[in-house]
């Protein structure tokens, strides 16, 4: 028996590979088949299932792919309804796969059909449940993302008590738990950097897990619970109702274009220039009214977050040897409509004679000297509400990146403004969309809070954002 966890760092995701006696099943795949091909071709195994612990909000699965060119079988759990031909488990319902046998178990909270899946090994012991997002390592799922009708959150944090109660408390300790997420994910609000555990530890770490009652669970679990990115609904609807294949989004997306044909595209189809490249190139230099989130970050659940409409047609800028990457890492959170790259990088664009754009940056200490000689500059913190409560520039104004395209208004065009983060990545995202929208004075940080906070020379105080600051 072999289970193997893939885990995808940018969306903070893990899919599992399981392999018994020549026949295989994937749980939660991403929506690249290639790597659960490969797997079970080296090892001459079919692909016999392909499990679905829930519609996931955060990625586009794969399942109706690597179903199409298996023939596995698509298996979701009870009150799953599906726009495709899927096997919906009932409660209990065991499947064989070699030697062994997975269990569905029906434990709804996080969404109303999410089921957590128990491996059975050869000699008939439980071995390990896949619990998706109903229980991660220090967490569990947030009760908010399902609700519809007459269903609150409330609804589903009882469904969830009961689930854990019911079909997870009572399993052995020894059980090892893989769950769907960790640490990074928008899924939940305190998972572990680990990617797996025991059962028993959980049951004696994990606070969803301890001995508590129903109101209390609820409370908890609601507690400090922040609005959901945007793109989460439609993945869910894309999971549920279906989605084009990935080799027709891969085709299309990976088309090289000349600065010509890449402006052309451009003025012709309305797409956003993303620039996916590092911030401190893209400050260097830019294809006028790009806006950058760079790949060595969290690149999908930004785009998720920034960009509102899945079916917005993009123009990729990237390094050179990574056009392909960018494109399958939009794919996995929906956004398919890639018309094609910048052939030869922003290089390319200006050995044409383009014009260019840039956005000015300076060091922390550049900053504290300008601040100490103009206090009344404004400076935008764009980070979470709760790191600017830790510890943020004395008169600073918080624009969470999250938000900052329903609260521009709050910038003044006619002064400068100087932008930063943590440490200069979201810094860059918000300085590029504030530059496409015409905010001509944006300076960025480098280094953000931590570098300024070693300069010793600029005040840094703690408290919350007023409300309206929010």
């Amino acid at each position: 028996m072999i289970i193997e966890q893939l885990y995808t760092g940018c969306l903070a995701q893990g899919a599992y590979y399981i392999e018994s006696e020549g026949e295989a099943a994937v749980i939660d795949p991403l929506r690249e088949t290639t790597p659960y091909l490969r797997k079970a071709e080296q090892a001459g195994a079919r692909i016999k299932y392909v499990f679905e612990t829930h519609f996931h909000a955060d990625f586009v699965s794969g399942h109706l792919d690597l179903a199409k060119k298996t023939g596995a079988t698509i298996v979701y759990g009870p009150n799953a309804r599906t726009g495709f031909e899927a096997w919906h488990a009932r409660d209990g319902e065991e499947f064989a796969l070699g030697n062994i046998r997975i269990k569905a178990l029906h434990t709804p909270g996080h969404t109303p059909e999410s089921t957590t899946y128990l491996l059975i090994d050869e000699q008939g012991k439980n071995r390990a449940i896949f619990t998706g997002d109903t229980l991660f390592i220090g967490d569990v799922g947030r009760p908010d993302l399902a609700i519809k009708g007459d269903l609150t959150e409330h609804d589903l944090a009882g469904m969830l008590y009961d689930s854990l109660r019911t079909k997870i408390i009572p399993l052995e300790d020894d059980l090892i738990v893989y769950p769907a997420h960790g640490a990074g994910s928008a899924c939940g609000k305190n998972m572990s950097k680990e990617t797996t555990d025991t059962l028993g530890n959980q049951k004696r770490f994990n606070y969803a897990l301890r001995d508590q009652t129903r109101e209390e669970f609820i409370g908890a679990v609601l507690d400090g619970l922040t609005k959901a990115p945007g793109y989460f609904a439609e993945n869910a609807r894309l999971n549920r109702e279906g989605y084009e294949s990935i080799d027709r989004v891969m085709e299309r997306g990976t088309h090289a274009l000349s600065p010509d044909a890449f402006e052309a595209a451009v003025n012709e189809t309305g797409a956003l220039v993303l620039d996916v490249r590092d911030a401190g190139e893209f400050a260097a230099g830019f294809v006028p009214n790009s806006i950058n989130i760079g790949l060595n970050g969290q690149f999908a659940p930004w785009v998720g977050e920034l960009v509102p409409d899945l079916k917005q047609t993009i123009a990729l800028v990237t390094p050179l040897g990574r056009e392909e990457e960018t494109v399958l890492r939009l794919a996995r959170v929906g956004y398919d409509q890639c018309i094609g790259y910048l052939a030869g990088g922003f290089e390319s664009w200006k050995k044409a004679g383009r014009e260019t754009d840039a956005v000015p940056s300076v060091s922390a200490a550049a900053f504290a000297g300008q601040h100490r000689d103009d206090p009344e500059a404004l400076v935008v913190d764009v980070r979470r509400p709760d790191e600017f409560a830790a510890g943020h520039v004395e008169g600073a104004e918080n624009i969470p990146l999250a938000t900052l395209n329903d609260h521009m208004a709050r910038i003044d065009r006619n002064r400068p403004a100087y932008i930063h983060c943590a440490g200069g990545y979201r810094s860059m995202v918000a300085a590029s969309i504030l530059k496409a929208r015409g905010f001509d004075q944006v300076i960025n940080v480098e280094g953000g809070i931590e570098a300024i906070k070693k300069t010793g020379q600029v005040s840094v105080v703690s408290g919350t954002p007023s409300i309206e600051k929010q």
